[in-house]
């Protein structure tokens, strides 16, 4: 098997980000385990849109992470691809949408 620069097993050390700070990283899990806790939002949609999220961050731990939290809450491939889906609509959307401010300079500069 090949090496990649992003070796899966890594994900599982995500934990040992206290090492070098611990009262920080004490800190971040504590918001982030309460963030996905149920609210008006289920965990199922709360891991959908995590997994959009992180297509648009294009992270490869938190793909496999949300993919798997996506299945083991119900999710189904439809629905992961849609919110993919999603994802890429509003990243592409936003880089078209910066197009205005080169058309603004475009007819600045065109006067």
């Amino acid at each position: 098997m090949d090496k990649t620069y992003y070796d899966p097993a890594d994900l599982k050390k995500f934990g040992e980000i206290s090492e070098f700070e611990p009262e920080l990283a004490k800190k971040f899990f504590t918001y982030y385990n309460s963030v996905f806790e149920e609210g008006s939002l289920t965990s199922r949609e709360k891991a959908l849109i995590a997994l959009a999220v992180s297509h648009t961050v294009q992270c490869p731990y938190c793909i496999d992470a949300y993919t798997v939290a996506c299945l083991e809450k119900g999710a189904d491939e439809a629905q992961m691809m849609e919110a993919v889906h999603v994802s890429a609509a509003i990243r592409s959307g936003s880089s078209l949408v910066h197009s205005v401010q080169m058309m603004k300079k475009v007819k600045k500069l065109s006067m």
